[in-house]
């Protein structure tokens, strides 16, 4: 049997070896070309190396008016939508695996079914229940950073109940009641004991929650139209985008400097994030 594991075991690690090269070598190509020098950026023989690094193109990207308060914009945004889809979809995984009401069956698919929906179909309906939002909400109406929350939350909910509910149901429910014999009460048992167990569901789901609002374009141009000074971070590559031609190293910079922050969040979260995952997938 040893025999006959050795091959399978070289062969499984060259194919993921095999993908983990063709996964990562977009992201290899956009760092190279943010250190390349024009010349070699529009050779028509490209090459996937340079003798000759140059900062210029970040420097273009440093003088984007406003870059600042783009970055600020982004972060805020990413924040509020994580800390409150974990806080809304750890309740309500909670509910949906501990209590048994009417509905809820119907609820989960619901859950389900709101994943399978382009998010590019739901575009225009979302202007227009933006604009009527803000006549009663201001703060969440369009060419508000609170309309970005709402959008974000309405597609990172979903899933994040999903995941989460595995890791609540295998909390076992003998659990909760030594807790409730100790005397602990029902809110007690969930903030103390539940939440702690389901740490690694919360930082899954909060890394996905984090990309989705961080890399967001198509909601951000839709629903921030004229004020600039409530834009995120990646509308600031669109001034690279002209009429006269595309400044592809300044584009490949500021894409290069948009991954660092969800790299260090994933530096700050990887110990639980594979655990996480991996917990999703067996719930």
């Amino acid at each position: 049997m040893s025999a006959l594991r050795k091959p399978r075991l070289l062969a499984a690690n060259s194919v993921a070896v095999l993908i983990a090269v063709v996964v990562a070598f977009p992201l290899y190509w956009m760092v190279l070309s943010a250190f390349k020098p024009e010349g070699e950026l529009l050779s028509t023989d490209p090459r996937p190396w340079t003798f000759t690094p140059t900062l210029d193109s970040f420097r273009r990207v440093f003088t984007v008016d406003g870059l600042g308060g783009y970055f600020v914009n982004s972060l805020l945004v990413a924040g509020a939508v994580v800390l409150v889809s974990l806080l809304m979809s750890f309740l309500a995984a909670v509910a949906l695996t501990r209590f048994r009401f009417r509905g809820r069956t119907v609820l989960l698919l619901m859950l389900l079914v709101a994943q399978m929906v382009p998010v590019e179909a739901l575009t225009i309906p979302l202007f227009f229940l933006m604009r009527e939002v803000g006549s009663v909400a201001p703060a969440f109406g369009l060419n508000h950073l609170g309309s970005l929350v709402l959008v974000h939350l309405a597609f990172s909910l979903p899933l994040a109940i999903w995941m989460l509910r595995g890791f609540v149901a295998a909390v076992p429910a003998e659990l909760e009641e030594a807790a409730t014999l100790d005397g602990a009460s029902r809110t007690r048992f969930v903030w103390q004991v539940l939440f702690p167990l389901v740490a690694p569901g919360l930082v899954a789901t909060s890394v996905l929650s984090f990309i989705h609002a961080w890399n967001d374009f198509l909601f951000a141009k839709t629903f921030i139209i004229s004020a600039s000074e409530n834009q995120t971070l990646p509308m600031a590559i669109l001034v690279f985008f002209t009429p006269e031609g595309n400044d592809w190293g300044a584009i490949m910079a500021g894409s290069t400097l948009m991954t660092i922050p969800v790299l260090i969040f994933f530096v700050v979260v990887q110990r639980r994030l594979v655990s996480g995952l991996a917990g999703a997938v067996k719930g």
